[in-house]
C-alpha cells in the first residue's frame, strides 16, 4: 500500500495524517515563519538562486510525495506571482496529495471588471493563471483574504477549491484599540459602507459614511460628510490603501466636521513609494493599522504604523479546513 493509501485508508474524511509541508516564495517568508509558529506544520525547503540574465533557478529540497502541501504566496507583484506559479506546479508534479495555495495578497484585485472597452479583467486571468496548476490527488485549493470583490473566487475554475478568509476578528480589534469606546466607524466611500456598518454592528458604535461626486477622469471630491462627528475619534475602514489619497481626502472632511482625532485600519497595506509621508501628512491621519498580507507592511511598520499579523487566522482555517460556519465558500 502507498503511504498516500495508507494515509487515505487511516482516515474517514481524506485528510493526510503527516502535518502539510509549509512552503512560501521569499517575500512571504517573514509571514511563514509567524504561521509555522502558530501552526502544525513541517517546514519545507526550496533551493533558490538567480542566473545573470536574471532567470530564476528553484528546486524542491524536501520530500513533498504523498503529503499535503500549504504554499504561502500572495501575488503583490508580477515576479511572485510567476514565482508561486512554478513552485506550485513543481509541488504537484512531486507527487504532492493535496496542494494549498494561501494566497494573503491577491494582486490586480481592484481590475475585476471592465469598465472600458478593451480593458483587460485582470483578476480573471490571474485567477485562471492559478487555476491551471496541476491538480493534486486530492485536489487544489486556493485560500484568499479580504478581496476588494467578494465575487473573485467564481472566477477560479470549477476544480479548484476557492475560499475567501475574512479578518474581520483584526479589524475589530484594531478599531478598538485605536478609537476606545467611543469611536465613530467610517467609510471612506460607497464601496466600504456594508463592510462598515457590519463591523460597527459587533463594535456597538456609530456610523459615518463620505460620498463623493467626480469632477472630471479620475478626479473625485468630496460632497458631503452623513455624521455627526464633532469632538469624536473617527476610525475609517478599507480593505486596502495605496497612494493613500482616498484615506486622506476622508480624514480631511471629517477633520472639518470637527473630528477629535482620525485613524484608518486596513486589511491589506501596500503603500508603495511616499504613501506613509502622505497619510501622516498635515490634516490627515492620526494613525494606521493593518495586516501583514502584503509584504510591504513590515517595511512601514513604525509608530505611526501599526501591523497584526494574520498568522493566527490563517492556522485556524488550515486546521479547521474550511469549515464553513468560518469562511465565505463559492
Amino acid at each position: 500500500m502507498s503511504a498516500l493509501a495508507a494515509a487515505l485508508d487511516a482516515s474517514d474524511t481524506g485528510r493526510v495524517s503527516a502535518p502539510p509541508v509549509l512552503l512560501s516564495i521569499p517575500s512571504y517568508e517573514p509571514l511563514a515563519a509567524r504561521l509555522a509558529a502558530v501552526g502544525r506544520f513541517e517546514t519545507g525547503e526550496v533551493e533558490r538562486r538567480t542566473f545573470p540574465d536574471g532567470e530564476r533557478y528553484q528546486r524542491l529540497a524536501c520530500d513533498v510525495r504523498d503529503r499535503e502541501v500549504v504554499l504561502l504566496a500572495g501575488t503583490a507583484t508580477d515576479a511572485d506571482t510567476l514565482l508561486a506559479y512554478d513552485l506550485a506546479h513543481a509541488v504537484v508534479r512531486q507527487g504532492a496529495a493535496r496542494l494549498t495555495w494561501v494566497c494573503p495578497y491577491f494582486g490586480y484585485q481592484t481590475m475585476e471588471r471592465a469598465a472600458r472597452p478593451g480593458e483587460v479583467v485582470a483578476a480573471k486571468t490571474r485567477a485562471r493563471l492559478m487555476s491551471a496548476v496541476p491538480r493534486a490527488p486530492l485536489g487544489n485549493q486556493v485560500l484568499l483574504v479580504d478581496l476588494h470583490a467578494a465575487g473573485l473566487p467564481h472566477y477560479f475554475d470549477d476544480d479548484v477549491g476557492a475560499f475567501h478568509l475574512y479578518a474581520k476578528p483584526l479589524a475589530l480589534e484594531a478599531a478598538r484599540a485605536l478609537g476606545g469606546a467611543d469611536l465613530v466607524l467610517a467609510a471612506p466611500d460607497a464601496g466600504r459602507a456594508a463592510w462598515v456598518e457590519s463591523l460597527a454592528a459587533d463594535l456597538g458604535a456609530d456610523t459615518a459614511f463620505v460620498s463623493k461626486r467626480r469632477r472630471s477622469g479620475a478626479v473625485t471630491e468630496v460632497a458631503r460628510v452623513e455624521a455627526d462627528v464633532a469632538g469624536r475619534t473617527v476610525v475609517i475602514y478599507d480593505d486596502m490603501v495605496r497612494s493613500g489619497s482616498t484615506l486622506v481626502e476622508a480624514a480631511r472632511a471629517f477633520r472639518a466636521r470637527g473630528a477629535r482625532a482620525v485613524f484608518a485600519v486596513v486589511t491589506h497595506l501596500v503603500l508603495p513609494g511616499d504613501a506613509v509621508e502622505r497619510l501622516r501628512g498635515p490634516g490627515a491621519l492620526d494613525g494606521l493599522a493593518g495586516t501583514d498580507t502584503h509584504p510591504r507592511a513590515r517595511e512601514v511598520e513604525g509608530p505611526f504604523v501599526t501591523v497584526r499579523s494574520v498568522a493566527p487566522l490563517l492556522a485556524a482555517w488550515l486546521a479547521r479546513e474550511g469549515d464553513a460556519d468560518a469562511i465565505g465558500r463559492r
